[in-house]
């Protein structure tokens, strides 16, 4: 996601008294050049020029001198978080980059209790949503996804995505520090991994996620340090998908170096106008780290990973059998229930946003 995508999310400030002791005390009087000036003198006396980080941390340099601190994660590990806020409170960040997109940028402003209960429960209206927004294939393929991590949010009793609101939190406390999505749009993702699958595939990919109930420990999560859960879990079940492999981590990790790279700018000092070298944190699943080193130097095209063909005509005709089947049975449905019935039936806002879904869109 470009930087300006995310321009709502960087005038958010953090709330709580730890806000304010982070940030210098204002002498009242001060002009706004000279507060300005305070601030980022406060900010650069506070960045530390050689810090001690936690060993998932990449140190990564751009040609103009701009050093992106890459911080790998387990999206369910609570010392992942801690290796986010000591980072971010040790360099003093100009940008903060998380891998998130605008379709999963709700996740930053709710509370740890109403993640958790949104992650447990997939129910109809949630499936709709998905195939409204991404059409049926990829949608079924969202909400089969979202069965993984919500497997695993059930398994160990934490949402995820904790360090991200860390980042988003710690970003908020530091002057100047500007906050980006830096993922590739879900919904293109998703449409991208079901046309690189065949029907047999996608019948075999969608069993396995829908049966998917190895157990798993919080001692777990911290042994995939060294590899995301939600990534390694993925990878095992699409290990013999590798064209899946390739839209799900690949190109997201071509995606994810490209906006590194783009916050990676020399920044101007609010005293003269002076561009100076970036300090840049990405926070990231351990799982993209290899693939973002690899990429750092090379020449990226990202158009080609953010084009969708167009659906076959045997898709098409498979979207329109399902629709076909699903309006028989909602019709015998209503014919079973009877006139009244079945018009209040009809008149539900669940089965008409169903209808909606299977109604043609024009061309």
């Amino acid at each position: 996601m470009d930087q300006d995508n995310s321009s709502e999310d960087e005038s958010v400030a953090p709330s709580g008294n730890h806000a304010e002791e982070e940030h210098p005390c204002i002498p009242p009087g001060l002009s706004d050049g000279e507060t300005l000036e305070m601030l980022w003198q406060h900010r650069k006396q506070r960045r530390q020029l050689s810090p001690e980080l936690p060993e998932t941390v990449t140190c990564l340099t751009a040609p103009d001198g701009s050093i992106l601190y890459l911080v790998g994660t387990a999206h369910f590990s609570d010392s992942s978080k801690k290796d986010v806020a000591m980072t971010i409170r040790a360099v003093q960040p100009d940008v903060v980059v998380v891998e998130l997109c605008q379709y999963r940028v709700s996740m930053l402003r709710m509370d740890e209790n109403t993640l958790l209960r949104e992650a447990k429960d997939i129910n109809l209206e949630k499936v709709q949503q998905a195939i409204k927004q991404n059409g049926l294939m990829s949608g079924l393929m969202q909400i089969l996804l979202l069965k993984v991590s919500a497997h695993i949010t059930e398994q160990l009793g934490m949402a995820p995505g904790g360090e991200f609101r860390e980042a988003f939190k710690e970003a908020g406390r530091v002057p100047f520090c500007k906050f980006h999505l830096g993922d590739r749009p879900i919904p293109v993702t998703f449409k991208r991994a079901i046309a690189a699958l065949s029907l047999w595939q996608k019948a075999r990919l969608a069993w396995g996620l829908c049966f998917l109930s190895d157990p798993i420990s919080k001692e777990d999560v911290e042994k995939c340090k060294q590899k995301d859960l939600l990534e390694q879990t993925m990878s095992e079940m699409i290990g013999e998908f590798p064209a899946l492999h390739q839209t799900i981590v690949a190109e997201r990790d071509i995606y994810l170096t490209h906006t590194l790279r783009q916050a990676t700018r020399c920044v101007e000092a609010p005293s003269n106008g002076q561009k100076v070298p970036a300090v840049v944190v990405g926070v990231v699943g351990m799982g993209h780290v290899p693939g973002i080193e690899q990429n750092w130097e090379k020449e990226l095209n990202i158009n080609e990973i953010l084009s969708v063909a167009p659906p076959s005509r045997f898709g098409w005709l498979l979207r329109t059998a399902i629709k076909g089947v699903l309006m028989g049975m909602l019709g015998y449905a209503c014919y079973r229930a009877g006139g009244g019935l079945g018009r209040a039936l009809l008149s539900l806002p669940a089965v008409q946003s169903l209808l909606d879904t299977m109604r043609p869109r024009p061309s």
